[in-house]
């Protein structure tokens, strides 16, 4: 958790709705939310993977991260947006689209109010959620963006970029 608390012991944190739930990215990932734009599908890619779109001149994969998680799919709705967050893997920078049903707000979160993410036996992998935070009576579930894609995930994504210029 400590990589995402600054030194006043809170952490800044973009929430965003998918489907019921409330998750949030920390606000140092995020570069700009893009109202939902016209994604141009690309053959043989997972099906997370929407698409990609032009960015001022930039190729960008678009993902939905309803689908990563084994949620439904996103449906196109007037809140719907694209969070434009900039992904580190091993040294390698990325700038990737994550499909939002909503933007909520920036929300400042003091450490002593972020749990741990939950353990759930050791077939479930957690490792990318970064904390539960306590907002009102329920909680924001703060992505560990870094986390979110494996390596290999990544370099088809870079792929298609260098693909595309």
């Amino acid at each position: 958790m400590s990589e995402s608390i600054n030194d006043t012991g809170s952490c800044q944190v973009l929430t965003f709705k998918m489907g019921e739930e409330v998750f949030g990215v920390n606000i140092m990932s995020v570069r700009e939310v893009l109202d939902y734009t016209n994604v141009t599908k690309v053959p043989q890619t997972p099906d997370f993977m929407r698409g990609v779109i032009n960015l001022r001149g930039n190729v960008v994969p678009v993902i939905d991260l309803k689908l990563k998680f084994g949620m439904s799919a996103t449906e196109r709705t007037v809140n719907t947006c694209i969070i434009i967050v900039e992904v580190s893997l091993d040294g390698e920078s990325a700038i990737l689209g994550a499909l939002a049903d909503s933007v909520q707000e920036v929300v400042d979160f003091e450490k002593e109010f972020i749990e741990p993410a939950p353990r759930i036996g050791t077939q479930l992998n957690t490792e990318f959620i970064q904390g539960m935070a306590k907002k009102g009576e329920g909680f924001v579930i703060i992505l560990n963006i870094n986390k979110v894609f494996s390596a290999d995930e990544l370099n088809m994504y870079s792929g298609l970029q260098e693909n595309a210029s």
